[in-house]
């Protein structure tokens, strides 16, 4: 923790990677509404983080191809240095978070967010987010998808890879 007793702001950037069009077609196709397809990152010392189909990345926040977010949430305020963080997010990017571990349903970036976002202020993510696979696989559409959309790998383009596994230059 930091010893001068420094706070830094924690937020919550969601993305619908649907641009809207979840909550127009989700029921007619799913049977059920869907506001829309949730991409999260947590932005703290100034730098966005996120996980994908190459690991854990940054960038300057709303830096991806997202561009800025559709909501920002303050999640509060961390103690935990930069230097802490950036060892805990090398540590989750050799082991749970390298690209090869990401599925589109049970390991993604909403995983990854809800976790940090744990580490860093002992909250979690809301739950409308961490709960959307679920609710798009208990529909027969989504049981019918499942093959085709677990071989989808999101990685929005836009940020430095944290960890050096996958790092390879």
């Amino acid at each position: 923790m930091d010893p001068n007793g420094t706070a830094f702001p924690v937020q919550l950037y969601i993305y619908d990677l649907s641009r809207g069009m979840a909550r127009q077609l989700s029921p007619i196709m799913l049977g059920k509404q869907l506001d829309g397809i949730w991409h999260t990152s947590i932005v703290v010392y100034g730098e966005e983080f996120f996980f994908g189909g190459v690991g854990i990345s940054s960038c300057p926040p709303g830096g991806t191809m997202l561009g800025p977010p559709d909501t920002v949430v303050e999640l509060g305020n961390t103690e935990v240095t930069e230097e802490i963080f950036m060892d805990y997010l090398s540590s989750l990017g050799e082991t749970t978070y390298r690209g090869e571990r990401y599925r589109l349903f049970e390991h993604n970036c909403n995983t990854f967010t809800n976790e940090v976002a744990q580490f860093l202020t002992g909250k979690k993510i809301p739950s409308y987010i961490t709960d959307l696979p679920s609710e798009v696989l208990s529909t027969p559409f989504g049981q019918v998808l499942r093959p085709i959309l677990d071989s989808i790998h999101i990685a929005p383009p836009g940020g430095n890879v944290i960890n050096s596994h996958n790092n390879h230059s």
